[in-house]
C-alpha cells in the first residue's frame, strides 16, 4: 500500500485497520509501505502488533502533476530495490493484496508474485484515468493511453479485484471475462474506535455555541469544495451555524484565501488531526459534509462517509444524481443529499437538516 499510519489518510486508515483483522484472525500479516525521504533502504517495525517494512521512495505527494506522476512511476521499482535488499526478499506468502490509488504498483505485484507463486487481491477505489477525464484534467490522447495501459498491467496482476460500487463493475466487465477471475463489491470498512478526545476544541475557537457543520479529510480538485463556500456565505446571517474544515489538500491554499476575502467569520480551517481524534471531534460536530464534483462519473464512497456514520452524525452530501452515495444515504436515511448548482436550494436543505434535532438524532 502507498499509504499506512503515522499518515493520517482513509487508506491508512483502512489497511491498518485491515491488517490488524487478519492478525485478530490468527494470520500472520506483513505490510509493505514506501518511506518518503528515508535513509536507510529499509527499516522493520512492530506496530499493533503487525510487522511494517518501511521502504525507501520518492515523494509521490509532490507539488505539480508531472513531478507527482514521475514519483509515482518510480514507486514500485524503488520499493522493488528496497524489499530485494530486506530479509523478507523471498518470503513465503498466501496472498498479495493491495490498494489502489496508487494506479502504478503493476511492476511491484509482479515481482512479489514471481517469488511468492500466489494469488494476489486489488482493492480498487480508484477508477483512475476515468475519473480524471471527467475532471477535464486529461483528454482522449496519447498521455491518457499511456496512463489506460499502467491501469491495465495492474489490473492484470490480480485474480480477484474489488470495487466499491455496483456501479463500478462495467469499467472491469472485459477484464472479468477471462477465465480465473473474479470481480466483486468490496465494502469499505472501519474497525470500531472510542472517543479519547480531541486536540481541537470547538468550544475555545470562534465557532463556540454553533451548531457545526464538519468536513474532515482531502480538499483537492476531485472534492469540489467550492460549494461550501458558498453555502457558508449563503448561511451567514445565521450567528448559530458555523463551519468546521479539518484536513490536508491542494485545494486548501485557494479555500483559505477564498474565505477571507469573502470575510466570512462562520469557518475555521484546521490542519489534519489524528486518526484516534475522530470520535472526540466528531462529537462536538452536528453534520458531516460531504462532496464530489459534479463532473464525476465514477462511483465511490468516500472514507469520510463511514466516519461520520461511526460518529453518528448524518451526512449533507452535494453529489450526482444517480450515485449509488447519493442512493445509498437517500436509502438508508443517514442523511441528506443534493445533485443541482443552486446554492439557495443547498442551503434550504442544509438548514433543514441541521435544525431538526430528531430528525439529526433518528
Amino acid at each position: 500500500c502507498s499509504d499506512y499510519p503515522p499518515l493520517r489518510t482513509s487508506a491508512a486508515v483502512q489497511i491498518r485497520d485491515l491488517a490488524s483483522e487478519f492478525l485478530a484472525q490468527g494470520h500472520e500479516p506483513v505490510v509493505f509501505v514506501p518511506a518518503e525521504g528515508q535513509v536507510v533502504p529499509w527499516r522493520e517495525e512492530i506496530l499493533g502488533g503487525v510487522k511494517v517494512l518501511r521502504i525507501s521512495a520518492p515523494a509521490v505527494r509532490a507539488p505539480g502533476y508531472v513531478r507527482r506522476t514521475l514519483a509515482e512511476m518510480y514507486l514500485p521499482f524503488a520499493m522493488i530495490r528496497g524489499i530485494a535488499r530486506s530479509p523478507l526478499h523471498n518470503a513465503p506468502f498466501d496472498g498479495l493484496a493491495w490498494y489502489s490509488p496508487t494506479t502504478f504498483f503493476g511492476p511491484l505485484i509482479w515481482w512479489l508474485k514471481r517469488r511468492a507463486n500466489c494469488p494476489g487481491y486489488l482493492i480498487l477505489r480508484d477508477i483512475f484515468p476515468e475519473w480524471a477525464l471527467d475532471l477535464g484534467l486529461l483528454r482522449k490522447g496519447l498521455i491518457y493511453a499511456f496512463f489506460k495501459g499502467i491501469a491495465k498491467l495492474q489490473y492484470s496482476m490480480a485474480e480477484t479485484i474489488g470495487v466499491q460500487t455496483p456501479s463500478n463493475l462495467h469499467y472491469l466487465s472485459d477484464w472479468a471475462k477471462k477465465p480465473g477471475r473474479t470481480l466483486e463489491v468490496l465494502q469499505n470498512w472501519l474497525a470500531p474506535a472510542t472517543n479519547v478526545g480531541s486536540s481541537i476544541l470547538v468550544a475555545h475557537t470562534s465557532l463556540a455555541g454553533r451548531k457545526i457543520f464538519v468536513y474532515i479529510g482531502n480538499m483537492g480538485i476531485a472534492q469540489g469544495m467550492g460549494i461550501f463556500m458558498d453555502l457558508a456565505e449563503q448561511l451567514r446571517p445565521r450567528s448559530d451555524l458555523g463551519f468546521l474544515f479539518v484536513g490536508r489538500g491542494t485545494d486548501v491554499p485557494r479555500l483559505t484565501a477564498d474565505s477571507r476575502a469573502r470575510g466570512l467569520d462562520n469557518i475555521l480551517f484546521h490542519d489534519e488531526v489524528d486518526t484516534c481524534e475522530m470520535p472526540g471531534l466528531l462529537a462536538q460536530c452536528h453534520v458531516g459534509l460531504l462532496a464530489l464534483d459534479p463532473k464525476h462519473r465514477t462511483h465511490n464512497i468516500p472514507g469520510k462517509f463511514l466516519t461520520y456514520l461511526q460518529a453518528g452524525l448524518p451526512i449533507l452530501a452535494r453529489v450526482n444524481p444517480g450515485t449509488d452515495v447519493a442512493n445509498l444515504i437517500e436509502l438508508e436515511r443517514v442523511g441528506a443529499t443534493y445533485v443541482g448548482h443552486s446554492v439557495a436550494e443547498f442551503a434550504a436543505i442544509a438548514t433543514a437538516l441541521i435544525d431538526d434535532a430528531g430528525g439529526r438524532s433518528e
